[in-house]
């Protein structure tokens, strides 16, 4: 009975070790192909490879790649200058009116964060508007001669540059950085909104001077003295700003040169 069930027995027991060896080889190359997906994929299952559906026909598979597929734009762009002459705006190359009007103007605004600073400036520190001209573009009010043919632009040019211009002014009347102060001391510390500085009554004979002087000669005065600033360039930008703001705040008075 032993002897008869041997070969049987046998037999099972030599099946048994091949079923393990094949099941050894199985799970080895699984082991292998998992290991090399985690490799090429950061995971046992490549990301990019589409799963199999649960039901129905095998879908082909997709090569596994080494990461998430890249779009590759194939836009052709191109660079224009910016419209303040200083920089430049990369845009599609097909883009035109309205919407590259918008690209550029976009552009430009991130490039000036400061641009609304002249109204920033009125509205700290009010100042006097400059004078109204649009009476120039009724009737024929000012035709027929060199300086007769005006248009809405050069009137609102004429205003915002004015404007702008005391906007300067007024911005470094009030600021001892700008005006270089070692004791930290600013004009409208003494002349709140530019007061008592009577730009009218110039020239004069100014008796801290000990002769007759412009407005920007007593302006150099006090930077230099009550202020503790460096002497001004009495034809440099922030000179003529300063006089400009100055008399702009003294807007409708007479004119009354000497006057003490």
């Amino acid at each position: 009975m032993y002897q008869s069930l041997m070969p049987y027995h046998g037999n099972r027991a030599l099946l048994g070790a091949l079923c393990l060896l094949l099941g050894a080889l199985l799970v080895g190359c699984g082991q292998e192909t998992g290991s090399r997906e985690t490799a090429a994929g950061g995971s046992g299952q490549d990301a990019n490879r589409p799963s199999k559906p649960a039901t129905g026909d095998a879908q082909p598979q997709t090569s596994p790649t080494a990461g998430p597929a890249e779009t590759v734009s194939t836009e052709k762009k191109v660079e224009l200058g910016s419209c303040d002459g200083e920089n430049t705006v990369t845009v599609a190359e097909d883009l035109t009116g309205q919407p590259l009007a918008h690209a550029l103007m976009d552009q430009w605004k991130r490039d000036h964060p400061d641009r609304d600073w002249v109204a920033e400036e009125k509205q700290a520190h009010a100042f006097n508007p400059p004078a109204d001209n649009s009476d120039l573009l009724q009737g024929d009010q000012g035709k027929g001669h060199a300086y007769g043919n005006y248009t809405e632009r050069d009137i609102l040019t004429w205003t915002r540059e004015a404007e702008k211009f005391v906007a300067e002014g007024s911005r470094i009347f009030h600021s001892a950085d700008e005006l270089g102060s070692t004791a930290g001391v600013s004009c409208d510390m003494c002349h709140p909104h530019a007061a008592n500085t009577h730009p009218e009554t110039y020239p004069k004979f100014q008796t801290q001077l000990g002769r007759v002087v412009l407005l920007r000669d007593m302006i150099d005065w006090c930077v230099e003295n009550p202020v503790r600033g460096a002497h001004m360039d009495p034809d440099g930008p922030k000179m003529r700003a300063l006089e400009a703001y100055i008399m702009a705040q003294r807007k409708g008075v007479e004119m009354d040169y000497g006057k003490h």
